[in-house]
């Protein structure tokens, strides 16, 4: 993967004014900023994507249906339209997305790499069929839709929950009420 220069952020998630790689930003555990894009349908499904094997956290885990980090001096609005269309190929506007808040997620997916990001999380329907995009593949391995209920006995199964990026029940229950609200 790419490492790319990102804003740093203080502990309440205003810009410090500080620029750093992305790698340095893990290393030391700085607060920075990333997009989360949870793509679901009218019928109740949720779009989720498999993250590569190559990826240095949470590799082969299902996961958001797209996720970045914001790059230095983007908005959050630029950066989720420009991840999507990298990671499955697909083209949206910036009304086709719906802002639903931040959340902070403090995490150490492993020894010395330290993921302190504010999420600025969005909402999309997925207007095409999930054979029409295109995974770019150092990224995504996988994509499938799931039901709403399905996720949820998936994340209460202690052996089938490992085979997702571990967000906390509040951030999945946050997602979830937002999805149901617009069904």
């Amino acid at each position: 993967m790419a490492d790319e220069l990102i804003d740093i952020l203080d502990k309440v998630g205003k810009p410090t004014g500080e620029i750093r790689l992305k790698s340095e930003v893990h290393k030391l555990g700085l607060y920075h900023a990333s997009v989360h894009i949870w793509f679901f349908t009218l019928d109740g499904k949720i779009l989720f994507q498999k993250r590569s094997e190559d990826k240095d956290t949470f590799p082969g885990l299902w996961d958001i249906s797209v996720a970045g980090h914001i790059g230095t001096g983007e908005s959050p609005e630029n950066s989720a339209i420009r991840e999507i269309k990298e990671e499955i190929g697909l083209v949206i506007s910036k009304d086709d997305l719906v802002f639903i808040g931040i959340r902070l997620g403090e995490k150490t997916p492993k020894p010395e790499l330290f993921d302190n990001e504010f999420h600025y999380v969005y909402l999309a329907k997925l207007r095409v069929p999930i054979a029409s995009l295109i995974l770019q593949e150092e990224e995504v391995s996988d994509i499938c839709l799931i039901e709403i209920d399905t996720l949820k006995n998936i994340l209460k199964n202690p052996i089938r929950s490992k085979e997702y990026v571990p967000h906390d029940d509040t951030y999945y229950d946050f997602i979830l009420k937002e999805i149901k609200n617009r069904l």
